[in-house]
């Protein structure tokens, strides 16, 4: 058995399709970090926090919330407003919430890290994969794989997971619905 993973979770639905990998992998325990400043507006971070929560308490894990700062969010990606989709501004902003991830998991002596966001089947597993190796403890879970989105979907149902039809930054709505990046 391994030691303990934070598992950086963008909501409850992905992160509730990701546990049983996890488990399967062999991580003795799995704490749930909702580090996601990107959401906006409060109300829809709020939701996605919910359910988050209820994930953590469903299957018993702990469950850590890094600061809410949409204004660093803002100064890190905010240039990039025009950038489609999947371009430059995702980019920086799934690093800028790795970073985060491997920072709390580094000050609470969590041995490793990874994110829910590759169960997406809207973002590329490979480009986040990539990012990710840029830390030693980030461990690379490409969760879309063998149904993780299915399942996750699955789970959301029967758990009556609120589930958002955007990525969350205030870029990605209006007529970008979806995030959206070549597989």
């Amino acid at each position: 058995m391994k030691g303990r993973i934070l598992l950086h979770a963008c909501c409850g639905p992905c992160a509730a399709g990701c546990l049983d990998a996890l488990k399967k992998a062999g991580w003795n325990e799995i704490v749930l970090f909702y580090s996601n400043a990107n959401i906006q507006p409060l109300a829809e971070y709020l939701k996605r926090r919910e359910a988050l929560r209820v994930v953590a308490e469903r299957a018993g894990l702990p469950f850590w919330e890094d600061a809410y700062d949409p204004a660093d969010w803002t100064a890190v990606c905010g240039d990039l407003s025009d950038e489609p989709e999947g371009g430059a501004r995702c980019d920086r902003c799934i690093r800028l919430r790795l970073g985060r991830a491997a920072a709390r998991a580094a000050a609470e002596g969590v041995e490793a890290f990874t994110t829910t966001l590759t169960i997406s089947p809207h973002k590329s597993s490979a480009r986040i994969l990539a990012m990710g190796a840029a830390w030693a403890s980030f461990q690379p879970f490409d969760f879309k794989k063998g149904g993780g989105f299915a399942r996750a979907m699955k789970r959301a149902r029967e758990w009556d997971l609120y589930r958002q039809n955007f990525c969350g930054c205030p870029f990605s709505q209006g007529p970008r619905r979806l995030c959206r990046s070549s597989a």
